[in-house]
């Protein structure tokens, strides 16, 4: 499964946001340096979808602000 994600960085709180079923919005803390705000990304799918963080795996966009990742 495919879940793709709109992420703002440097963001007041966390939070993720459902669109519709494979679309939703983070917010994060983290700055977008060094992959830390993609791990903060995976650490709210993992809260959301009660999965550990080894289950989702970045498929494109590390720079960008559009993210697929993969649900395993």
């Amino acid at each position: 499964m495919k879940i793709f994600v709109t992420v703002k960085p440097n963001a007041k709180e966390n939070r993720l946001e459902k669109i519709d079923e494979t679309h939703f919005k983070a917010l994060v803390k983290a700055p977008p340096k060094e992959g830390k705000a993609n791990q903060a990304v995976i650490q709210l799918l993992s809260e959301y979808f009660k999965l550990p963080k080894l289950c989702f795996s970045l498929v494109s966009g590390e720079t960008s602000r559009t993210k697929a990742f993969k649900l395993s």
